[in-house]
């Protein structure tokens, strides 16, 4: 009964257009984020945002004082991963092409204003960090998921150089986050979205879960005075270091 009951909040999460008067007229980034906090409620995920400095995950917003956007660098678990940071912060998402068909996700990111990449194409490559940069300048945050890959469990993966060179461009500080999936406060797989798995049988797991926690631990901000290489090598440090304290 807990799963229909999951299932029926969540296809109301996704309909209901929640009302917000925290963002300036004709963006969609706050609506965006209620959304998403519904979307996690919905289905009986607890966010559990903590920050390490005194900054927000976002550095600043199109239009504002401080000029340049950050680039947010996070670890990739599941397809909850863009729910989770877009219910802590408005980000827009650099991500791999796929994801603009996955449901009620590709359609989030599409409104985020999502760069799509094709993670096979070195060709594309140039292109898309002259198109981080670019947002960058403009002030708006960008996250992207340097592991190029999800992982099962704990972050592993060594983080790809590229995105960074985008942060170096736009002289935009780095922010690392640290994703972290807990059932009764222990690590758990259950949110996992790896190998051939398919989007349904993912959610099926998400909505028989019980006690599922989403940690997002945010990190102190890296200046972008470093080359690309050190930025990513700091950025994986910060993110992996922080999760084997959880």
């Amino acid at each position: 009964m807990e799963t229909v009951r999951r299932t029926a909040a969540l296809a109301k999460a996704l309909t209901n257009e929640p009302a917000t008067t925290n963002e300036p007229a004709g963006t969609d980034h706050a609506r965006l984020r209620a959304k998403a906090q519904a979307v996690l409620g919905a289905l009986g995920i607890t966010l559990d945002h903590r920050r390490h400095d005194t900054g927000s995950l976002e550095h600043s917003r199109p239009g504002n004082a401080h000029g340049t956007g950050t680039l947010v660098v996070a670890n990739h678990v599941s397809w909850l991963d863009i729910v989770a940071l877009l219910a802590v912060e408005p980000v827009t998402f650099l991500a791999k092409r796929e994801v603009a068909g996955w449901p009620f996700v590709g359609p989030w990111a599409r409104r985020a204003g999502t760069l799509l990449l094709d993670r096979w194409s070195l060709r594309g490559l140039p292109g898309a960090v002259d198109a981080v940069a670019a947002r960058l300048r403009a002030g708006e945050s960008v996250a992207a998921f340097p592991e190029a890959t999800t992982w099962c469990g704990r972050p592993g993966g060594r983080f790809r150089r590229a995105v960074f060179q985008a942060a170096v461009d736009a002289g935009a500080p780095v922010r690392p986050v640290t994703l972290t999936y807990l059932q009764r406060g222990e690590p758990s797989t259950v949110a996992a979205f790896v190998g051939d798995d398919g989007l349904a049988a993912s959610l099926g797991r998400v909505l028989r879960a019980r006690e599922l926690t989403v940690r997002v631990d945010t990190h102190a901000p890296l200046p972008p005075t470093a080359d690309r290489r050190t930025l990513a090598l700091h950025a994986e440090r910060a993110v992996h270091g922080e999760a084997a304290h959880v």
